[in-house]
């Protein structure tokens, strides 16, 4: 908690958060900071979309249709980014690169959705390089879908990122320290 006021005294604005347990205890100390946007960019199943809809601005991890009629239907306005499984790791989630359509689809019959691009997350690597070929299969992906936005990239391999086109890179670890187990 004391992180995020710090980090907006000093003029951040954007904030990503993982957990929606987490950031409920949170929330009533950050909803009135002025200009701060929340991101949701961790997984988020179906079952918690309203609650998700109530704290947050934008939900960077839509991964199924289920999943962004039921923000729709929470009634607030959102921004939404299509999280995109392009690692054959088990802990990954993302809507595979041959079902994106029908979830980009889906989100634009959604009165309450706005699609601002796409995200994904690579596996983890101590050499950034290694991630390139995830960002620029993405990258590649939004050129087609005609999405100008792209979430890729975090702490450790945010140049290469910002190289392939990333628009929005999740730094929280170079700005607040490693994250401590809940």
């Amino acid at each position: 908690m004391e992180a995020i006021l710090e980090a907006y005294d000093v003029g951040l604005r954007q904030f990503g958060e993982n957990y929606v347990k987490e950031f409920e205890g949170k929330h009533p100390l950050v909803k009135h900071l002025a200009g701060a946007n929340f991101h949701m960019i961790g997984h988020l199943q179906s079952n918690k979309a309203a609650k998700a809809a109530e704290m947050f601005q934008v939900i960077q991890t839509v991964d199924s249709v289920k999943l962004a009629q039921r923000l729709d239907a929470a009634g607030a306005p959102l921004d939404v980014m299509v999280e995109v499984k392009l690692s054959d790791e088990e802990a990954k989630h993302g809507v595979l690169p041959q079902d994106l359509n029908e979830v980009v689809d889906a989100i634009q019959a959604c009165s309450n959705l706005r699609l601002l691009g796409l995200m994904t997350m690579p596996p983890w690597s101590e050499d950034a390089e290694l991630a390139r070929p995830y960002f620029e299969r993405l990258r590649k992906l939004g050129e087609q879908l005609k999405l100008t936005r792209l979430s890729m990239g975090m702490s450790n391999d945010l140049e290469v990122a910002i190289e392939e086109g990333s628009t929005d890179v999740r730094v929280g670890t170079a700005l607040f320290g490693k994250r401590k187990k809940l």
